[in-house]
């Protein structure tokens, strides 16, 4: 018998499915199991006729952590790890593609795809006690999920830059000012809101929820694919490289990673 939770909980009420990510000791960090799960989740929402809304949020005292460090290190390190079904790019993929309304409540810390996310999302609501980064240069590594043409187009060059270059946390207060998140609600008050705004988006017809998303989507499209090229092609460059090996080893001995003896990129 296999007494492990699930990495993800899924609940139907109102036309609403609400998702939530469930690796609250991980802070909901992305392994390859929580990338399939999620994948799979968003692929059977958009086919089921009883789904007009998502609702993506997460347990515990985060939204998500990013991808797992700990599985980004024995990937590199293990020749013979196997990644899952769908992985990175697959979710990625799938919020690409997912054509009904997308809704995040924020309720805590949310890293890399945990703030890149929000790019594929139509309205987000956060908690005003959670916080966002992009760990990219952090990492060693390059920008996700087209947020390096998401980002800049949703809070403008400056606001862009310093969340992809910085590496530093934006409060909820921040988020706001930027127009990175639409509402930011009490902690107690998140769950609630985020349900009320979801429920009323979903007593309207799915074929018209869906016409506006295509026609709102639409002229993204070839930027985006164009943005995950550069972005893919970037990260693969980098991860395992020098810098990023300074990174995950610095993180696996708790301590600060120092870039400054690196050779230039």
């Amino acid at each position: 018998m296999n007494d492990e939770a699930p990495v993800l909980l899924v609940e139907d009420a109102d036309r609403v499915r609400s998702i939530t990510l469930n690796r609250p000791e991980a802070l909901n960090a992305f392994n390859e199991a929580l990338y399939d799960a999620l994948t799979d989740a968003l692929l059977e929402a958009a086919e089921d006729p009883a789904v007009a809304v998502v609702l993506l949020t997460g347990t515990g005292r985060a939204f998500s952590a990013g991808t797992d460090l700990v599985e980004m290190g024995e990937r590199i390190a293990n020749p013979d790890f196997r990644p899952g079904r769908h992985g990175f790019i697959g979710l990625v993929d799938a919020l690409e593609a997912f054509d009904k309304p997308l809704i995040l409540a924020i309720n805590g810390l949310g890293l890399g795809i945990g703030l890149t996310v929000i790019g594929f999302a139509d309205l987000v609501l956060m908690s005003d006690d959670a916080r966002l980064k992009t760990p990219f240069t952090s990492l060693g590594v390059a920008p996700e999920a087209a947020s390096s043409y998401l980002l800049p187009r949703l809070i403008g060059r400056q606001n862009a830059a310093w969340i992809l270059l910085s590496a530093e946390w934006i409060s909820a207060a921040e988020a706001k000012e930027m127009g990175l998140v639409w509402r930011v609600c009490a902690p107690a008050a998140l769950t609630a809101e985020a349900r009320r705004v979801a429920v009323t988006l979903a007593s309207r017809p799915i074929s018209s929820l869906r016409e506006v998303k295509r026609d709102m989507t639409a002229p993204l499209r070839e930027e985006i694919r164009r943005a995950r090229e550069r972005e893919n092609d970037g990260f693969r460059r980098l991860m395992g490289g020098p810098a990023n090996v300074e990174a995950l080893t610095a993180f696996a001995e708790g301590r600060e990673p120092d870039f400054t003896s690196l050779p230039p990129g």
